[in-house]
């Protein structure tokens, strides 16, 4: 009987010792390290701190692309609280019927917050554009409560179309020229007159003896 335990237990503590050991075994064939970044990518989604956007142009830029007709659409969300049309109403904000190039926070027998009202300056390209991305940015206090477009080239299509609802409307903007050094593409000190250049005349290098002598005679020959 004792001799049948003994024979069960060492194979149980054989098994064992075998088991482990190819854990072991196992665990430095297929060791595999922590990945920097855990988690799967999904292609069509942009990592965190990858994709940056672009630093955004000035509103003249995507003025001279602009969409009259998806001006419409966006000024859509607006038509709550504004109408742009000739004669219209004040609503919850002042009708926009010519309002490029009228005075900021005036006129239109609208009681304007005094943040705007003491803005100063007209309504042109740009401050339309600043006022549309945040208007409690553009005048912190207004009572305006649209927290605006932050997409510039929704913007500049919603400026496009209140610019056509006017009894003058302006011409838009063409797109800002580029950069004469960014359109070439030349790097500083490649162009042709950015060699070593050399004086009409050289000084020449002071000698001694006779040899001395005949160079500075040949210098000073006219």
């Amino acid at each position: 009987m004792d001799d049948r335990f003994n024979t069960i237990a060492g194979w149980v503590l054989f098994a064992g010792i075998v088991a482990l050991g190819s854990s072991i075994v196992a665990s430095e064939m297929f060791h595999s390290e922590r990945p920097e970044k855990m988690g799967y990518p999904i292609a069509g989604v942009a990592q965190e701190g990858e994709g940056a956007a672009a630093a955004e142009q000035p509103i003249e830029a995507y003025l001279a692309k602009a969409d009259v007709a998806k001006g419409q659409q966006v000024f859509n969300k607006c038509m709550a609280c504004h109408n742009a049309d000739k004669g219209g109403a004040n609503q919850l904000g002042p009708n926009l019927w010519g309002v490029i190039g009228e005075p900021i926070g005036q006129g239109k027998s609208f009681a304007f917050s005094d943040a705007l009202a003491k803005k100063g300056g007209s309504w042109d390209w740009d401050s339309l554009g600043h006022w549309l991305s945040s208007p409690k940015a553009f005048a912190p206090g207004t009572k305006m409560t649209f927290a605006g477009l932050s997409n510039p080239q929704d913007r500049a299509d919603v400026i496009a179309f209140l610019n056509t609802h006017s009894d003058a409307p302006k011409p838009l903007p063409a797109a800002p020229a580029a950069a004469t050094a960014d359109a070439s593409g030349a790097k500083p000190g490649t162009g042709p007159e950015n060699g070593p250049q050399r004086a009409e005349k050289e000084p020449v290098p002071a000698t001694t003896g006779p040899a001395g002598k005949a160079a500075e005679a040949e210098a000073k020959k006219p």
